[in-house]
């Protein structure tokens, strides 16, 4: 992960743009990973960890029928979380994830390893589905690391 975090540093100072995070099934992780390297907080200000539906509404302003029609973990649901998250903290680039990382919770629809990524900004979202094998901490550690892959992808392409 360091060797991602410093590249993605990079390319935010390279940039001038700041990033966000909005995590539900990896807890921080994301934000961890970014704030392990020093000099971070001049393009990482604000991080949201928001596990329960409630907090994705409060805090990132997701709909309670977008949740209720689609459930927490899909396209839908990361698309308004990064969008809040980046309306709310001023930052140009966000990545919002939820998903199913076990080792219960899972469905036949969406089993134990599903994981919904969306980046991009308060306007425009591209999400992702991925199903991630192993257990919790492989799926958390793989969703983390898809993360920051995406965000230096959008971040190269800008």
């Amino acid at each position: 992960m360091r060797i991602l975090s410093e590249r993605l540093k990079q390319a935010c100072l390279k940039r001038h743009l700041t990033v966000t995070t909005a995590e539900s099934c990896t807890g921080g992780g994301v934000a961890s990973a970014i704030t392990a390297v020093a000099g971070s907080s001049a393009y990482f200000e604000t991080g949201y960890v928001t596990y329960s539906n409630a907090a994705k509404t409060r805090l990132l302003g997701v709909s309670p029928e977008i949740l209720e029609a689609h459930g927490a973990v899909s396209r839908q649901v990361v698309e308004a979380m990064v969008a809040g998250a980046c309306r709310d903290s001023g930052a140009q680039l966000g990545v919002a994830i939820s998903g199913v990382a076990g080792p219960g919770g899972g469905s036949e629809a969406k089993p134990v390893g599903t994981v919904w990524l969306a980046w991009g900004d308060s306007m425009h979202q591209v999400a992702e589905c991925h199903v991630f094998p192993g257990g919790r901490a492989e799926v958390r550690e793989a969703a983390v690391r898809e993360a920051l892959v995406g965000l230096i992808s959008r971040l190269d392409d800008h």
